[in-house]
């Protein structure tokens, strides 16, 4: 227990230094009174550091904990003296954070660094395609921020030293956003690789931010939204332009977890962008996202923390494949299955696994948030580790590529657009869209759509995919009581507060409302 709770301690230590030494040179470039270092850059070489920016979000913390922990769909309950971490993730699950809540800073200055770093590149450059490539990813880094935070520092890296950061307010931002993904949409093609921005990234994002718009514009933090039929148009416009792209197709019926295996980038045709990984350089590797839950005694052996929640669980079908079940190449091997993992746990060579104290290793519904047993709470593999012909796992440099942006979210989008109004110049509707990937996962089809049911088929697609806070608040879910959290929780809570320090030394920025 000790050994394994030090990894986990080592990996959130060594996030927090590197956050705070990029604070020590960006802090007061991005959020205080003073410059450090003004220079700009606009080469290759400097656009490569933007896109390396985006690796940090494929760990179990900031971002990602940020956007699935306070959600229907994530818990990460402590176990004994392991997952207490100063109650960082009950916090996250109670909605009860503040404006000193570490994970808060330090994505806070993770995200912000890689606007700050685009901005140097679109500055500096002379190349179309460089700075139409930056500008999609400080768009992304800024969609984060906003969605996450609500205001963005922004700095002219030609300012003067003594110059405090401007502050766009959210509304602004939004319309900032929009503006750099029109430019990139019409200066990018296609890409080599999904590592790469292209067209289609950019009008996938796009219609994410037309989509999100109204909270975005909302008068009043947590809504309520009004959503405009003519910003639901935009969505089903660039909707339609990825879908006609005709580069990316549904994953058939019983490959849904293609999209997440070993060799995705390969046999999957629904990622649109993502982070990639090899054998020999993973610097976004995957493996945070299966060791977070799984148990020690599993292969691989692994960090034994998040769980989801059991109503999560039980809003699926049993024929849905996306529930989970074997995977070949990685269940006959070892032992582990794809989706959700309750009940007796495998492992190579089909052994029964066991705890550490020698009891049969039965994952259960039950989950207990402040004191739960090793055993307890379901677990998700959503991308699968790639085992060896023995079975074990060494997954230190895995090689599944991370997804930012999917083609069902983009089905999903369309389908949710018309739904609120959208006209869509191809006549499709949104019960055809939604049956049309239900089919395909192996759900039963629907006779009507609802804004319940809607957010439910959102969550079944995207489970664990860093999207469902977003979800939740966009369908006015997020407030509402769950599994360990009895009582709604205030509006306010549908934005994290502003990191003091950052308003302390910025006077531009103000704190959120209810912090």
């Amino acid at each position: 227990m000790k050994n394994i709770k030090t990894k986990i301690s080592v990996v959130i230590t060594v996030v927090a230094l590197l956050s705070s030494s990029s604070c020590k040179k960006l802090d007061e470039k991005l959020y205080g009174s003073k410059v450090i270092d003004n220079s700009t850059g606009g080469s290759t070489s400097d656009l490569l550091g933007v896109y390396s920016q985006l690796n940090g979000i494929a760990t179990q913390v900031n971002t990602f904990a940020l956007q699935e922990h306070p959600s229907d769909e994530m818990m990460g309950p402590t176990r004994g003296t392991d997952w207490g971490d100063f109650g960082t993730w009950r916090k996250l699950h109670t909605h009860t954070w503040d404006a000193s809540y570490q994970q808060i800073s330090d994505t806070w200055d993770y995200l912000n660094t890689g606007v700050y770093r685009a901005t140097q590149v679109i500055t500096g450059s002379t190349s179309t395609q460089v700075k139409a490539e930056a500008s999609f990813l400080r768009a992304y880094f800024m969609f984060q921020v906003i969605d996450l935070f609500g205001q963005q520092p922004m700095r002219d890296p030609a300012s003067s030293p003594d110059t405090n950061p401007t502050v766009l307010t959210r509304s602004a931002a939004t319309d900032f956003i929009i503006t750099d993904l029109v430019y990139a949409e019409a200066n990018l093609g296609p890409a080599a690789t999904v590592g790469v921005a292209s067209k289609a990234a950019a009008e996938a994002l796009l219609a994410k931010v037309y989509l999100n718009k109204a909270v975005y514009k909302a008068a009043v933090i947590g809504g309520p939204f009004t959503f405009d039929p003519a910003d639901m148009t935009k969505v089903i416009t660039y909707c339609n332009a990825v879908i006609a792209n005709g580069s990316y197709q549904l994953s058939g019926p019983g490959h849904y977890f293609d999209n997440f295996a070993w060799n995705n980038t390969t046999i999957s045709k629904e990622i649109i962008f993502g982070l990639l990984n090899s054998a020999t350089n993973a610097p976004a590797n995957t493996h945070f996202i299966w060791r977070m839950g799984m148990h020690y005694n599993q292969s691989p052996s692994s960090w034994n923390g998040f769980t989801t929640l059991a109503d999560f669980y039980n809003s699926f079908e049993k024929t849905d494949e996306r529930i989970g079940g074997n995977y070949a190449g990685m269940t006959d091997l070892n032992g582990l299955k794809t989706g959700f993992l309750i009940g007796q746990q495998f492992g190579p060579g089909n052994k029964a696994l066991t705890t550490r104290g020698g009891a049969p290793l039965i994952f259960t519904p039950n989950v207990d948030l402040n004191y739960s047993t090793e055993a307890q709470g379901i677990r998700v593999i959503k991308y699968l580790p790639h085992p060896a012909a023995d079975g074990s796992v060494n997954d230190d440099n895995a090689t599944n590529t991370y997804i930012l942006l999917r083609y069902s979210d983009v089905l999903l989008m369309k389908a949710e657009a018309i739904f609120r109004g959208g006209t869509d110049p191809n006549a499709q509707t949104a019960l055809g869209i939604i049956n049309t990937l239900r089919a395909q996962r192996g759900a039963t089809l629907a006779t009507t759509v609802t804004a319940t049911s809607l957010l439910a088929d959102r969550g079944h697609e995207l489970y664990y995919e860093g999207w469902r806070r977003n979800d939740q608040i966009r369908f006015g879910t997020f407030n509402n009581p769950v599994d360990q959290r009895s009582a709604k929780t205030d509006p306010t809570r549908t934005i994290y507060a502003i990191p003091q320090r950052a308003v302390d030394t910025n006077p531009n920025l103000k704190q959120n409302a209810g912090y």
